[in-house]
């Protein structure tokens, strides 16, 4: 008799992701007499039903690829006891078979709120860790649903397409963090821990109203099913996708025309730009900044239009001051960007 259903399901997403890994890596996946070993694929994992599933079918298919699995689990010092809670995560991490298992304590800031706040504090820990160890890819254990609400999120935000392609299978550099669970939902991941009888942790900051996520999971989500009926989740997450390849495409006819717009100086050409396309000539804009120094994640969609501006409604305006003390003028005909 073969796994419980849901078992199968999240193995078989694992399972697909660590035959990218061997293909991305294929001289580490064979050992040499040179003494190369086989790639090491992290689970991050906080003890939460989706992480925990993740975690046990990492363990079970790790080794019939040849591939070597480790863990990592981040205290971020939010809740009294979290330090004792990660070790608890780590020792069932070990359980499962896992080596290395490293616990990583961090210090949450506030740039960009609390959420955000955490999440940079714990990608920073994880890419620590990951560099440390040499890992291939670090697996995280993000849901369908947790894609839906990230994508209602963005239209909330009114953050433009890119926003609302949620988050990507794969990401960071090199593509280094793998989501295998983006079309499951959470239901399938919770029902794989129970029939295995693997001990979940339920995150009290997961239900608790302050936070926006929260509120998006337990009010504004089952609102619109109730109104629109069920499938809300599974069509956010389809949107998401179809966005990510609209944003993609955009994405490269803006890498490949920026070169086109700019001077001999590095300016850029207000009228080359302004027969752009909008949705190119923004990102042309975005990219330019970005260069300039300007910090990817602290930009936003006004920032964005108040430079298009200078194109598109010129009147004699003065410089539009960007995060990262990046300033940009018009100045002759031309976009000047300057840090400082």
């Amino acid at each position: 008799m073969g796994p419980h259903p849901a078992v199968a399901a999240i193995r078989l997403a694992v399972r697909r992701v660590l035959h990218d890994v061997l293909t991305l890596a294929p001289p580490a996946a064979v050992p040499s007499a040179a003494g190369d070993r086989p790639p090491l694929v992290l689970v991050a994992c906080s003890g939460g039903a989706d992480s925990m599933a993740l975690a046990s079918a990492l363990a079970f298919e790790a080794p019939r690829l040849g591939i070597r699995a480790g863990g990592v689990t981040v205290d971020h010092g939010l809740q009294e006891g979290s330090d004792l809670r990660a070790s608890e995560v780590a020792i069932r991490l070990a359980a499962f078979g896992l080596d290395p298992v490293e616990t990583v304590a961090v210090t949450v800031g506030r740039d960009g709120g609390p959420e955000a706040a955490a999440r940079d504090a714990r990608y920073t820990a994880l890419d620590a860790v990951a560099d440390r160890l040499g890992a291939a890819a670090v697996l995280l254990g993000h849901t369908r649903d947790d894609q839906a609400e990230t994508v209602l999120l963005g239209l909330a935000r009114g953050s433009g397409i890119r926003s609302l392609s949620g988050m990507a299978t794969a990401s960071g550099v090199g593509g280094r963090y793998r989501r295998p669970f983006l079309g499951l939902d959470r239901q399938t991941a919770r029902k794989a821990c129970l029939v295995q009888s693997l001990p979940v942790w339920d995150d009290p900051h997961n239900a608790d109203p302050a936070y926006t996520r929260s509120r998006v999971r337990h009010e504004a989500l089952p609102v619109l099913e109730k109104a629109l009926g069920k499938g809300v989740v599974e069509a956010l997450a389809r949107t998401a996708q179809l966005s990510r390849d609209d944003a993609d495409a955009l994405d490269s006819w803006a890498a490949a025309v920026e070169p086109s717009v700019r001077d001999d100086s590095g300016g850029l050409e207000v009228a080359k730009l302004f027969a752009l396309p909008p949705a190119v000539r923004r990102r042309v804009i975005r990219r330019a900044v970005i260069e300039a120094g300007s910090p990817a994640g602290s930009l936003f969609a006004r920032h964005i239009e108040e430079v298009d501006r200078l194109i598109t409604g010129w009147r004699g305006q003065g410089a539009i001051n960007l995060p990262g003390r990046v300033a940009v003028r018009r100045q002759g005909g031309r976009l000047v960007l300057r840090q400082g």
